[in-house]
């Protein structure tokens, strides 16, 4: 005999998959305290001034 679906359930099942799924992306994407992305910015800054005090002056011009 063959499996009898419910296409109702079937198809909330799916929405509740897409809607989890979509969860998950968001949390990692926007799931940052403030403290982390103020560190990540400073780090950042301090990267990019370490660069900057490293190019020779040959570079510039």
């Amino acid at each position: 005999m063959t499996n009898i679906v419910n296409l109702r359930q079937a198809r909330k099942a799916k929405a509740r998959m897409d809607k989890a799924q979509v969860a998950q992306e968001n949390r990692a994407r926007f799931g940052r305290t403030k403290a982390q992305r103020l560190a990540d910015t400073q780090e950042e800054q301090r990267r990019a001034a370490l660069l900057d005090g490293a190019r020779s002056e040959s570079e510039e011009g």
